[in-house]
């Protein structure tokens, strides 16, 4: 897998996107929400990060469960990235790309977060405060891997 390092200079926009992101450390978990400082989830988080980049959300989210991913079966999560960002290249993973996740290999993707540098990322879960953590133990469980559109 190739990830952001020292040979590859991010981008001012890529550098925009992780600022970004890191001024959401410490919301608290906040099921369906996305207001940073009050509380998200990992929807949540990348949802507030689109709107400070570019004003509003590209669609109305839908009130979901925590099991809305199984219940229904459906790639909801990875249907949504791939409408609203650029996919990357198999085992290109940079600065300020979006990440999605399985926790099963055969369930839907139902985790997002935002990578921040060569070996971390952005994210929130259940429990836990909006932090930045090691990427690599998120890594095997990694769907997809989606860049945000240059304005």
């Amino acid at each position: 897998m190739t990830q952001q390092g020292s040979s590859i200079t991010p981008s001012a926009w890529r550098m925009q996107i992780v600022a970004q992101a890191r001024q959401w450390i410490g919301t608290p978990y906040l099921h369906q929400a996305s207001l940073r400082g009050h509380g998200c989830d990992c929807l949540g988080l990348v949802r507030g990060v689109w709107r400070a980049l570019y004003g509003q959300e590209p669609e109305e989210v839908p009130a979901y469960t925590a099991d809305w991913g199984e219940a229904m079966g459906e790639e909801h999560l990875l249907a949504a990235a791939i409408r609203h960002f650029y996919p990357q290249p198999r085992g290109v993973i940079l600065c300020g790309d979006v990440v999605v996740f399985r926790w099963q290999a055969s369930s839907p993707a139902k985790h997002i977060g935002i990578i921040t540098g060569s070996e971390t990322m952005v994210h929130a879960h259940a429990g836990a405060c909006v932090a930045e953590v090691a990427f690599g133990i998120w890594a095997r469980k990694m769907v997809g891997c989606f860049s945000f559109p240059e304005p």
